[in-house]
């Protein structure tokens, strides 16, 4: 296992800032109890997916910057965020992973391009990549293969994240537009109707300075400030869709 060090409380307060997130260490995910396995389903324990995407990171030479870990409904879903530091540094974000299991059968392993804003802590993921779309008699045996491979496309999703941070940045908009889209992302189930008013608010009167010039990428965390509140599960899905809706505006395929 790659020791990992357990990050800050400062690092970690972006998976409690959102709602039904509930922040545990280490030991306490591999407490968990794994259920048994069936003839055609055997679940894979929370801790050593974790144990297994942290031997795929170092192998591809990304180090872990930070780490934060959450379980719901008493330990059978898991959501974790691994910060990720790699050669090419950004002042105002990093990359991140996220990764999530379950023992419920509610869904398969997986994990997530992501990011996270420094001034915010607001997180976004995109390009969800399933590790094992059911958890078969063999999944075990085939955990290290399959993550590695996870963690192999990965890398190109953070890749053209950061493209698509930048073409964020360099196109401006102005209210109309703005407000068009928010009822778009409405429409796309980005956000519900409550949701509204604080993407607004964050809009027109941005709580960070950083955030003031009139372009996409303040749109963008007028959003995901507004979604802190969203259930930490439907976190990616809400902000894909959100990409997809932003992504053809900048003019990005």
């Amino acid at each position: 296992m790659v020791a990992i060090q357990e990050p800050p409380p400062r690092q970690r307060s972006n998976l409690v800032l959102h709602c039904g997130a509930h922040l545990v260490n280490r030991a306490q995910v591999s407490g968990v109890a794994t259920p048994a396995a069936t003839r055609t389903w055997a679940p894979i324990p929370h801790s050593l997916l974790v144990e297994q995407v942290e031997l795929a990171l170092h192998a591809t030479d990304l180090r872990v910057a930070s780490q934060a870990h959450s379980l719901t409904h008493d330990g059978l879903r898991y959501f974790g965020l691994i910060q990720i530091q790699n050669s090419a540094q950004h002042p105002d974000y990093a990359w991140v992973l996220g990764l999530r299991n379950s023992h419920d059968k509610r869904f398969p392993a997986g994990i997530v391009a992501g990011a996270t804003v420094f001034v915010c802590d607001n997180l976004s993921f995109s390009g969800e990549i399933e590790i094992a779309r059911k958890h078969t008699r063999f999944i075990l045996r085939d955990l290290p293969v399959l993550t590695r491979q996870a963690i192999d496309r990965l890398v190109d999703r953070w890749y053209h994240q950061d493209q698509r941070i930048t073409a964020y940045k360099n196109k401006m908009i102005g209210d109309a537009a703005a407000h068009d889209l928010l009822i778009r992302a409405m429409d796309a189930d980005v956000c519900a109707t409550r949701v509204v008013p604080r993407v607004l608010k964050e809009w027109r009167k941005p709580r960070h300075a950083q955030f003031e010039q009139r372009n996409v990428w303040a749109l963008f965390n007028s959003f995901t400030e507004s979604l802190k509140q969203t259930n930490l599960n439907e976190l990616p899905h809400r902000t894909e869709a959100l990409h997809g809706l932003l992504d053809a505006y900048v003019g990005l395929n």
